[in-house]
């Protein structure tokens, strides 16, 4: 496990509980108990593959998987048949842009997203960008927001998709996708969105908002790893992608590979619960990541709050505590509370992370950033215990820190020249 991964706190060993707190549910989620009772019958009695269509075995596997699909669908108000099942919402990232940059080729090379998008996205991004396409990548606000008119003026003749991410992985910052919907719509474009951290927590119509491809996974929404899926708008316009995996033709073509039915089943379960709960699990868990954020601003001086506020996930808060080295502050913390310094997928990376820094942030205040994305299982209880590891971790490291002494004495560090040597 990367040191800047998980937080550890060793301060007053004596007077720590036992307890392990997880805080870290943008990264992944535990499973719901409902689910696996969903999925286990998929593993023994009803083992048979969903394209296995000449006998019981196959038919019901078949069935758990339209099932699934329709679940699946409605969660984002999609047709059933929009839904590609792929192995996470990786994979779906890749099939979208890869698939949609080689079949619409012939009307244009040009792609728009945005700097703090998942690595997923970027990494395709400059995978066709090897491969002949021409991508811009807009700036965001210092509150993590794009400019919409940065958008409008990017678009040209040659513009295929724009794709911007729904909510933030590392801020929870929710980007004005109907608004950039429409303006997609009026120039004649795809919108593409990675739907992953918002599916199952808030409210997402993919129709509603302009979308036409969207990229999700069920380990965001208490489902199990390794399965996704794709939406792929059938109408008004139809999308069409070339399939990034080749054999058998499965799933109408775009995604070949024998599907994995347990998962899947356990993805519709997670979206018919996440459905039903939603609405009261981001009530909660507001007031909840209010509490937290309002207490460690009132016992710590010099906190800030990385990205809007107003436009957030309820579930997510950055906080960055000023004049605190990052590395030594996460040497201070044990396996009692797990955050995330950054995304999961790029937590084995040192460097500062390029989501803060894309909000204007220097080295310093994002290397001193951490995470808290509170879950549908976080206790009040637990947010307590927080509050006072967390504060006692960063007074712990500023009562150690010659710079925060000189801070506090008035002196002026930004006049400063520091010696490298």
């Amino acid at each position: 496990m990367q040191r800047n991964s998980v937080i550890r706190l060793n301060l007053n060993k004596n007077n720590m509980s036992n307890q392990r707190i997880y805080l870290d549910n943008n990264a992944t989620t535990p499973c719901d108990s409902r689910v696996v009772d969903a999925m286990v019958p998929y593993f023994t009695k009803m083992f048979g593959n969903a394209a296995s269509r000449n006998h019981p075995y196959g038919w019901e596997a078949e069935d758990g998987v339209d099932y699934a699909r329709e679940q699946v669908a409605q969660l984002i108000g999609a047709d059933p048949k929009e839904i590609i099942f792929t192995s996470g919402a990786t994979e779906a990232d890749n099939l979208a842009i890869k698939g949609v940059f080689e079949m619409y080729a012939r009307k244009g090379n040009h792609f728009i997203t945005c700097t703090t998008e998942h690595k997923a996205v970027l990494d395709a991004f400059q995978k066709i960008e090897k491969l002949g396409a021409e991508v811009t990548y807009l700036e965001v606000q210092r509150d993590g927001l794009i400019n919409l008119d940065d958008l409008q003026n990017a678009i040209t003749d040659k513009t295929v998709m724009v794709s911007i991410m729904f909510a933030n992985n590392e801020t929870g910052v929710i980007q004005p996708v109907k608004q950039i919907g429409e303006i997609c719509a009026k120039n004649g474009v795809l919108f593409m969105s990675d739907i992953t951290q918002a599916a199952g927590k808030i409210p997402v119509d993919v129709k509603e908002m302009g979308i036409h491809l969207a990229a999700f996974t069920a380990h965001k929404m208490y489902g199990p790893k390794g399965v996704g899926a794709l939406f792929v708008n059938r109408k008004k316009p139809r999308v069409k992608v070339t399939a990034q995996m080749d054999g058998g033709g499965h799933e109408r073509g775009m995604r070949s590979g024998t599907l994995n039915v347990p998962s899947i089943v356990g993805f519709g379960k997670a979206a018919e619960i996440a459905m039903a709960e939603m609405e009261q699990d981001a009530k909660r868990l507001s007031k909840l990541r209010d509490k937290l954020q309002a207490a460690l601003m009132e016992q710590l001086e010099e906190v800030v709050i990385n990205g809007n506020e107003e436009h957030r996930m309820p579930h997510v808060t950055n906080m960055s505590f000023k004049h605190v080295e990052g590395e030594g502050l996460m040497m201070t913390f044990n396996q009692n509370l797990a955050l995330s310094s950054g995304s999961a997928c790029t937590s084995a990376s040192l460097e500062p992370s390029y989501v803060l820094k894309a909000l204007g942030l220097g080295d310093d205040l994002a290397h001193s950033s951490l995470r808290f994305s509170l879950g549908k299982y976080t206790t009040e209880q637990e947010i307590d215990q927080t509050i006072e590891w967390i504060a006692n971790g960063v007074n712990h490291m500023r009562s150690l820190s010659p710079i925060w002494e000189m801070f506090k004495e008035g002196i002026d560090l930004e006049s400063i020249e520091w010696s490298e040597h």
